[in-house]
């Protein structure tokens, strides 16, 4: 596999630092778990990231064309809640890329990376990543949520609808792995 890593360190300090091993992932799912919990106690409801985009896109559109944002189905009850400054799924979202990027460098694992097979550039690479998130975007928006809100909220409460989702997204995923794979070797 063709990797191109920059890493935020310098190669003296690359070289003598070991990464942190990974977090057992029953032990990470069990923590993800009462990070769910919490939301129910805290919010009274679940995880999900969509709600944040949405957010700020009925936001800009309220900027640019208000009569537009108002009359719109989609745009309208997020125009009602105000700010997306104010919303906490904006702010849930925020504190998932900085705990990240602190977990990632506590770790030693933090980098500027494009990972991607051999027989295709980095700038190919993001394109299709971006190409690929605003459909999966499109595609949240038509299912009423995305993956994290679908399969941790809705899972977790046993929402038949959800449920079928998850198990639709790992046929998909290993469907499209199998047939990609040679991508990647």
């Amino acid at each position: 596999m063709n990797v191109t890593t920059a890493s935020a360190f310098p190669a003296h300090e690359r070289a003598r630092a070991k990464p942190a091993p990974f977090w057992n992932p029953y032990l990470a799912g069990f923590g993800l778990g009462l990070v769910l919990l919490a939301a129910y106690l805290v919010e009274g409801r679940g995880l999900g990231a969509t709600g944040a985009y949405s957010s700020v896109a009925a936001w800009i559109a309220n900027a640019i064309s208000p009569e537009h944002a108002q009359s719109s189905a989609i745009h309208a009850r997020y125009v009602a809640s105000g700010s997306p400054l104010t919303a906490w799924l904006t702010w849930l979202l925020v504190g998932t890329f900085v705990g990240a990027a602190i977990s990632g460098l506590v770790a030693g694992r933090f980098a500027i990376s494009v990972e991607k097979g051999p027989r295709i550039s980095d700038g190919q690479r993001l394109v299709l990543a971006l190409v690929g998130g605003i459909v999966a975007g499109i595609g949240a928006k038509i299912a009423r949520g995305c993956t994290s809100g679908q399969a941790l909220t809705g899972a977790s409460v046993l929402n038949a609808g959800s449920l079928v989702f998850m198990l639709a997204v790992f046929v998909a995923g290993y469907t499209v792995a199998w047939m990609a794979r040679k991508e990647w070797l």
